[in-house]
């Protein structure tokens, strides 16, 4: 991957003009309220300067990365080499595209609009997303979801920007969802730039009686609030529930490691899968005790631990 140099500088300059920041630190832009710099951090006011940013930075070689509210994410303290770009200005409206229920909802959007979108709406299929953080891109990219359901079940198709700044339409049942992540044809193991960015999602509602729909969304919150921490920032579930008995959450629990901390990161006790930064944790905090609970469930129960927050930097 090729540096941001001075001549690139210039040309996101006048690409983006004042929505463009160098050596932005990115403990700005993260739940987790940690992290070091991005090279460059752009806000694309709309859809044409978004292709001609992507296009530029894939034709110059320069490493890009598409986020939301950065509510899934942790950034090295070395920061991340490159350009990241938040979709959060140019693409943040919600409709109905159609009378049979289906919802275009673009990837800048806020997940909780959609979610009180549908509500408002009468439309039921949203509730299970109720309490998650973060954008309608990023909740697609990560396949997001709870005990109630994932963005996978309810999504019909997206529309994409290529890495030539084209743009194209994927149906659903070409897209590869597992737990927690969507995987692209030919996706490389370390460089995300060659992924589409995604720029909308079609998601398949249904219609249901509207004060049914919120009394479960009121039940779900009550529940989200009692079981889940707030107090401090993070990023949700730091972990993905293994294919086994017990979730990620339990498996801590029962290792012992509730409470314990590193630096200024600390495990929550009121949810054991919940890495909190209690007190100016550096992402090097949050990434020693993720090793070190890595490593003691895999003692105790032979069972490695996979991050769902996703950790990018150099």
């Amino acid at each position: 991957m090729t540096v941001i140099d001075e001549d690139a500088k210039k040309w996101l300059r006048v690409l983006l003009e004042n929505s463009v920041f160098f050596h932005e630190p990115m403990a700005r832009h993260t739940s987790f309220r940690a992290g070091g710099p991005a090279d460059a951090f752009a806000v694309p006011g709309d859809l044409t300067i978004l292709k001609k940013l992507v296009r530029g930075l894939t034709h110059r070689n320069i490493r890009f990365l598409v986020i939301g509210n950065g509510t899934n994410l942790l950034v090295k303290d070395s920061g991340f080499h490159g350009v990241i770009i938040v979709l959060k200005k140019a693409l943040n409206q919600i409709r109905i595209d159609s009378g049979d229920g289906i919802v275009k909802a673009m990837a800048g959007a806020p997940l909780s609009r959609l979610c009180r979108f549908a509500l408002e709406n009468g439309l039921g299929g949203m509730n299970f997303a109720l309490g998650i953080p973060g954008t309608v891109g990023g909740a697609i990219a990560t396949n997001a979801g709870t005990r109630f359901g994932s963005v996978g079940d309810v999504l019909k198709r997206v529309t994409v920007v290529f890495p030539d700044g084209e743009i194209g339409n994927m149906k659903r049942e070409t897209l590869r969802f597992s737990y927690r992540q969507l995987l692209w044809e030919n996706d490389p193991v370390d460089n995300k730039a060659l992924e589409p960015a995604i720029l909308c999602g079609y998601v398949a509602l249904f219609p249901e009686n509207p004060e049914k729909l919120k009394k479960e969304a009121r039940e779900i919150v009550m529940w989200r609030k009692k079981h889940q921490p707030s107090r401090f920032p993070s990023a949700g579930c730091f972990f993905k529930n293994p294919v086994a008995e017990k979730t990620a959450g339990q498996l801590i629990d029962l290792a012992g490691m509730k409470g314990k901390s590193f630096g200024g990161a600390e495990i929550s006790s009121r949810h054991a899968n919940f890495i909190v930064n209690r007190n100016n944790a550096s992402a090097s905090d949050i990434l020693t005790l993720m090793k070190m609970i890595q490593d003691t469930v895999w003692e105790k129960f032979n069972i490695m631990l996979e991050p769902e927050v996703r950790i990018v930097g150099d």
